[in-house]
């Protein structure tokens, strides 16, 4: 059965608008600010806008690749402390494939050992930083989805067989979304290199990736069931994405603030220790010193990670006026925590 069949075009079956949503609160929230909080906001709104631009090149490039794709866009999966946020799964009918989309600035470098280098102009002097592998966080994804499908299975064969052959049928790609960046993996292993493209190579990659999969490829029925189970798993997270401005709102007081978060539940006022932000930051912490084979305090001990959450970085100047991070931590950790962090924005 070949690529195409009945189904001629791309269609979504999950689109996300939240994003839009929280940028309009944001925008609309912004002269209810004092001086400060709007400084706040203002970094917030941008980086929100500049997400938003790289997921959207994404979505013009599968929209009209005229390919007969299911699409689900912002997949939140979640399994006791784990979690992941996907930006796009598109399902072919012989590969799924698992999309990281980062709408980075600057030009990236991916180095023989497999680290990413971004370099920057900062006024003709360029400034190089490592940021956190995108491959691995993808990896990350991929791994939980894995998880969740063997254990949907009845039986241990199939759970067996849902284990032992998902990488065949589930590819990771990162699709750097920003038209301006220039990838350099000259360096890079052909495997890395095979799973870091930009957004206008993307359709392309779909359509070579499908042509070399030795996979017997699925009926139309068969692609809306598999797009259709990994819906299901999808969590629908509500989340007050603006309590962190309350602080300043012009005229605001201590009390006023005070009676707001008791507002939120005036039955039960959940600790910091039990939300779902700690346990993702604390799960992530542990995550990082096991593969570094260090204590997790020496990532960012319990009030760092509490200073984390009342501050909500999303950039790493912000994150840099946290104590306990200085430039190495904000470089090394920061693009991790910040993606850990956008999903209580939206």
């Amino acid at each position: 059965m070949g690529l195409f069949n009945r189904m001629k075009e791309p269609l979504f079956l999950k689109e996300n608008d939240d994003a839009e949503k929280l940028l309009k609160q944001l925008r609309d929230l912004e002269p209810q600010l004092n001086p400060e909080g709007q400084v706040i906001i203002k970094q917030d709104i941008k980086c929100l806008e500049y997400g938003i631009i790289g997921e959207k090149n994404i979505a013009f490039e599968l929209k009209n690749s005229h390919l007969p794709i299911y699409i689900l866009h912002d997949i939140y999966l979640e399994d006791g402390e784990l979690n992941a946020q996907i930006d796009y799964l598109v399902f072919t009918k012989k590969i799924c494939f698992v999309i990281e989309c980062k709408n980075l600035y600057g030009n990236i470098e991916i180095t023989n050992n497999g680290d990413f280098i971004r370099s920057i102009d900062l006024g003709g002097k360029v400034k190089r930083e490592g940021i956190y592998s995108p491959i691995t966080q993808n990896q990350r994804h991929m791994e939980l989805m894995k998880k969740l499908k063997t254990e949907s299975k009845n039986n241990m064969l199939s759970k067996f067989v849902a284990g032992r052959y998902f990488e065949d049928f589930h590819k990771s790609v990162v699709v750097l979304a920003n038209p301006k960046t220039v990838l350099n993996s000259k360096f890079a292993s052909k495997e890395i290199k095979g799973k870091v493209i930009r957004a206008d190579q993307l359709v392309t990659y779909i359509k070579d990736m499908y042509e070399k999969s030795k996979e017997t490829a699925i009926s139309d029925e068969k692609l809306l069931t598999w797009a259709k189970s990994f819906l299901v798993l999808h969590k629908n997270v509500e989340r007050n994405y603006t309590a962190k401005y309350e602080p300043y709102r012009i005229g605001a007081t201590v009390s006023d603030i005070e009676i707001k978060s008791q507002s939120y539940d005036e039955e039960k006022i959940i600790p910091i220790e039990e939300t779902d932000i700690f346990k993702d930051l604390k799960a992530y912490r542990l995550e990082k010193s096991r593969e570094e084979k260090i204590k997790p305090y020496y990532i960012y001990n319990d009030n760092q990670l509490k200073d984390l959450i009342n501050k909500m970085p999303l950039c790493k100047e912000e994150m840099k006026k946290i104590a306990g991070f200085g430039e190495v931590k904000a470089n090394k950790y920061g693009n991790d925590i910040f993606d850990i962090l956008k999903k209580y924005y939206r």
